[in-house]
């Protein structure tokens, strides 16, 4: 249940899969969505009345899951109210701080750096995802011929954008743009680049130009997007602090973690302190220019998250 953003909707899928990874269970994926009237209503004035068309409606339900896992605002007016309108059937869980209502929910699945307390509370470090070997394995064949002949190292590059905490104007990302192609040059490598839908115009402009005349790939967003595929070739990972989705998955494939910075537009805060657990797990370091190799467990927090939910599910009864 999410409002179907990709990085909203992630988290919840993730999660999800990794149930189903351990417990034969079949997955249903529902939009919430709100009328544009009523949207940016506070979460307690919602009503299935004032949900949008094609929207997941409680009103319909015959037959309610065993569980019902959410993620985002759009969600909570719902996720509050599924004990009741189940009847204690369907076991509820919200990742992320829902701050609103925070025991209607069986469990929350909080990241760590949220600093999040409660007996319902399950925290881990980062977010649930999608990403697991497998289907970065499963995802490599499809761009087999744009990736297979690059040098090594290969160095994945995600990048962020603007956001309430951060901000990435032209200058500073013609910046990272040339430490990074200092240190592909260097290593003698390769570059497999993806913009976020938050980097701006600019910023997007400036890195492609002076990136683009290395050996690599920067995807332009056209076509199937080659993310997975790029992260299972990647010998390094940069990404920019402002995401902690993309953090997170980077951590979970195993292979060096570089934390790219931008320009802070308040205190870091949870930021720093989920860069400070990575690092503490051996995945991720401040780029400092160099590619030096390292090496950690891959992070599994999902599958750690999931294997909660499960028990909490049991103990419920």
């Amino acid at each position: 249940m999410s409002d179907g953003r990709t990085g909203i909707q992630n988290q919840a899928l993730g999660l999800a899969e990794a149930v189903a990874r351990l417990t034969p269970a079949d997955i249903a994926i529902k939009p919430v969505r709100w009328r544009p009237l009523f949207d940016r209503w506070p979460s307690g004035l919602k009503t299935p009345a004032m949900l949008a068309p094609g929207s997941f409606d409680p009103r319909v339900v015959t037959d309610w899951p065993d569980l019902w896992i959410a993620t985002g605002r759009a969600s909570l007016p719902l996720s509050a109210k599924v004990r009741d309108w189940s009847h204690g059937k369907t076991f509820t869980v919200q990742t992320q701080d829902p701050r609103w209502r925070n025991a209607a929910y069986d469990l929350i699945v909080a990241p760590a750096h949220d600093g999040l307390a409660g007996d319902n509370v399950f925290e881990i470090v980062g977010s649930p995802h999608r990403i697991t070997p497998s289907k970065l394995a499963e995802a490599a064949p499809a761009f087999a011929d744009r990736i297979d002949a690059l040098p090594h190292p290969r160095v994945a590059v995600m990048i962020g954008g603007r956001s309430k905490a951060f901000d990435l104007p032209g200058v500073h990302a013609a910046a990272l743009a040339e430490q990074i192609k200092a240190a592909v040059q260097a290593a003698k490598g390769s570059l497999l680049l993806t913009f976020s839908r938050r980097t701006p115009e600019a910023a997007k402009a400036v890195m492609t130009e002076r990136l683009s005349a290395l050996p690599g790939w920067i995807w332009d967003g056209d076509g199937d997007n080659p993310l997975f595929a790029m992260l299972d070739a990647a010998d390094h990972i940069l990404v920019t602090e402002d995401s902690a989705n993309m953090a997170t998955e980077a951590a979970s494939t195993g292979k060096p973690v570089h934390i790219l910075p931008m320009i802070p537009l308040k205190p870091a805060g949870k930021f720093a302190r989920l860069h400070a657990d990575l690092a503490v797990h051996g995945a991720a370091r401040p780029f400092d220019g160099t590619l030096e190799p390292w090496t950690y467990a891959p992070l599994n927090e999902t599958e750690r998250a999931a294997r909660a939910v499960l028990e909490a599910m049991a103990a419920r009864g």
